[in-house]
């Protein structure tokens, strides 16, 4: 068996991913795949626009063969700790022979010669990182300008390294090459050039559309709007999740929740999230007065040096009362366990091969699995749990889904595979 492994989040599942899909077979000759999917909230902070079980399903449809769930704790994190947390369970499993990302640059060498650096941060680096820092930019273009100094200062080619580092995709590649090298891990990387519109195109320019383009186009005009943007099996799930739940799921869904934490919340309190900086917390806690639209409220806070997603991050772990001390818990540790949301035939053959090579706790029930767990990996996974219950808050519905966890089975496909 030749295993690779994707990270996604497929909201939704759409063309580009099936592209990623078949460039995964080609360059590897892979036999099987693994994708280790963001559940009920995304990276960006926000809540998938469908549940994570429709999301798997669409991904074993279109040829996946085993989906398991990235915990909340690491999904809904800066790019460099979403990529710590998918990369450690993908290495944590000990079956792993390959990771296979899509990328602007589509050159794994330019991208390794970068995170090369940044994977141990020599004290030059550090410094004119902080100098940049200091002059009121992003952290994102901080680093861009520091590592361009770096190799200028070393006699290092790193190519554009401006016009490569602010691509979305080449940033996540960045950050999956660092993790890997930071854990010696024997995964071999790969990418591939990143067809179609960017990722954060909200209109559709070419045949492949961006996941928010899709987005916008679903919550703006309904599911039929996005027909053509779809696999078939992508838009009948969809349309299967709004024909139960009435719509599909957002961060404005949440203004009243949001609006309750920040009137109850002081900036004492605020300031215990993580990646609240000194000053952040007061700046949130009095424009919170000015505007009761959350959405509106991210635009006011976010700056140059807070991004909207960084804002939006921060409220979600809020939401979920997620605060600094047990994300440095759960990044301290290794992970406990995977949770299966979806399998065909040959992922069955993937968890068995996981069981042979790994003592990792596998979970398909989760009342079976929760005791076997050390208090950090419990304390993870309960997290999940309480996420999965908000994710449906936000539907508005007339009586709430609660402990779907417990109630939902992975997703099993045994004609496909």
């Amino acid at each position: 068996m030749k295993l690779a492994g994707l990270i996604t989040e497929y909201n939704p599942f759409h063309f580009g991913h099936r592209v990623h899909i078949e460039n995964t077979k080609n360059l590897t000759g892979a036999s099987h795949i693994i994708a280790v999917m963001s559940g009920s909230f995304v990276q960006r902070g926000e809540p998938a626009l469908v549940d994570k079980w429709t999301r798997a399903e669409m991904a074993i449809k279109n040829g996946v063969d085993l989906v398991v769930e990235l915990p909340f704790i690491y999904s809904v994190q800066t790019a460099e700790l979403f990529a710590s947390g998918s990369t450690k369970i993908l290495e944590s499993i000990n079956s792993t022979d390959y990771l296979v990302f899509g990328s602007e640059s589509g050159n794994i060498d330019e991208l390794d010669s970068i995170a090369s650096i940044l994977a141990f941060e020599p004290p030059l680096f550090k410094k004119l990182l902080k100098e940049h820092l200091n002059y009121g930019n992003s952290f994102s273009v901080s680093r861009s300008l520091a590592l361009k100094d770096y190799a200028e200062a070393n006699g290092i080619e790193l190519g554009d390294t401006l016009s490569i580092i602010k691509e979305s995709n080449n940033i996540l590649g960045i950050e999956y090459l660092k993790s890997l090298k930071r854990l010696e891990s024997s995964i071999i990387p790969i990418t591939f050039q990143r067809l179609g519109d960017k990722y954060s195109e909200l209109e559709v320019k070419s045949e492949i559309a961006s996941a928010t383009a899709i987005r916008h186009r679903i919550k703006e005009n309904g599911i039929e709007s996005a027909i053509e943007l779809l696999p078939q099996s992508s838009y009948d799930s969809i349309f299967s999740f709004i024909k139960k739940y009435g719509k599909v799921n957002g961060l404005g869904n949440y203004s009243q929740i949001i609006n309750y934490l920040l009137c109850v919340k002081s900036a004492t309190d605020i300031s215990d999230y993580f990646d609240v900086e000194i000053g952040l917390e007061n700046r949130i806690k009095d424009l919170s007065r000015i505007s009761s639209d959350p959405l509106e409220l991210i635009k006011a806070i976010s700056t140059k040096r807070y991004t909207e997603t960084r804002i939006q991050r921060m409220l979600i772990h809020m939401l979920v009362d997620l605060k600094k001390e047990a994300i440095l818990d759960a990044f301290s540790n290794e992970p406990g366990y995977i949770r299966v949301l979806a399998s065909n035939k040959k992922g069955f053959e993937i968890i068995n091969k996981i069981k042979e090579n790994s003592e990792i706790e596998i979970i398909n029930k989760l009342s079976d699995s929760m005791n076997k767990l050390n208090k950090t990996n419990k304390s993870i996974l309960l997290l999940d749990i309480l996420a999965t219950d908000l994710y449906y808050l936000g539907l508005d519905l007339i009586k709430p889904e609660i402990g779907m966890d417990f109630k939902k089975s992975p997703y099993i496909n045994i004609h496909n595979g």
